[in-house]
């Protein structure tokens, strides 16, 4: 049977405390602690490997450094050479990459474009936004398509990996990573501990699929990506669409990039 015990989370930092306080000692922001319940259980099995069994993943052991064959990382060239530059040359295979951006910005457009312009991948584009016919709608704008680009309309992490266990992608785009929830947190969608969770799921299988992941995030008023800090230090990549929703021409560059720079600017129409 599963325990439930409560904490406060800073809503700007995920900086968590067992009382509620005014000002957060990690960030300095006044009123951002929030209390969330979280529901333990006797194991803590992530949600992708409890699907498929705790023999599935690959096995980690320690190695010397002088033993470990520095190989070039392989990269997927996806459709768009801007992309791909400010990526860093291509998409490294178990990289979690963070696309953020305001509201109506054309984040989803951008993503979906991938998902339908990458041919020879199997792509799963799973949204928590919208509905298979809205999705339908947007690719029929778009103009192109992509016979082997399954869409998902799905909010669970556990039914996602059930799915992504069936559909065996090569990328998984999650639409947005503020949607998802796992039952193992008993918090809304949204908050810290589901961000923080549901990233960390993605961020095991990823890594030990070797299954490249693009999240979308939304942005606060100030700019930043919405929810945790921690959030960006769990990716690889942070990616930060910007432009005026009016115009035609968007900016699209790199915040963080574990596998190339971070000076890159590219402008797409």
């Amino acid at each position: 049977m599963a325990k439930t015990k409560s904490a406060f989370y800073c809503q700007n930092c995920g900086a968590s405390s067992p009382r509620w306080i005014g000002k957060c000692p990690s960030c300095n922001e006044w009123n951002t602690y929030v209390e969330e319940v979280i529901s333990t259980g006797p194991s803590q099995v992530p949600a992708w490997r409890a699907t498929k069994g705790d023999a599935i993943g690959r096995q980690a052991t320690p190695q010397l450094l002088g033993e470990i064959a520095p190989d070039k990382l392989i990269r997927t060239t996806l459709p768009g050479k801007e992309l791909n530059r400010v990526l860093g040359g291509g998409l490294v295979p178990g990289a979690l990459v963070l696309v953020g951006g305001e509201p109506g910005i054309g984040k989803s457009t951008l993503m979906l474009q991938i998902a339908m312009r990458a041919k020879g991948m199997k792509i799963l584009y799973v949204s928590g936004e919208e509905s298979e016919q809205q999705i339908s709608i947007r690719a029929a704008r778009i103009g192109t398509s992509n016979t082997d680009c399954y869409i998902l309309t799905e909010t669970n992490t556990q039914a996602i990996f059930r799915h992504i266990d069936t559909v065996k992608p090569d990328l998984v785009i999650i639409d947005s990573i503020q949607t998802l929830f796992t039952p193992d947190i008993d918090s809304s969608p949204g908050t810290v501990s589901q961000i923080r969770g549901c990233a960390g799921d993605l961020l095991k299988f990823a890594k030990e699929t070797s299954t490249p992941v693009f999240l979308i995030g939304h942005i606060t008023k100030d700019g930043s990506i919405a929810g945790p800090k921690v959030l960006e230090h769990m990716v690889d990549t942070v990616l930060q669409f910007e432009g005026d929703r009016h115009h035609v021409y968007r900016i699209l560059r790199a915040t963080k990039n574990r596998f190339g720079s971070t000076s890159e600017i590219v402008f797409m129409k």
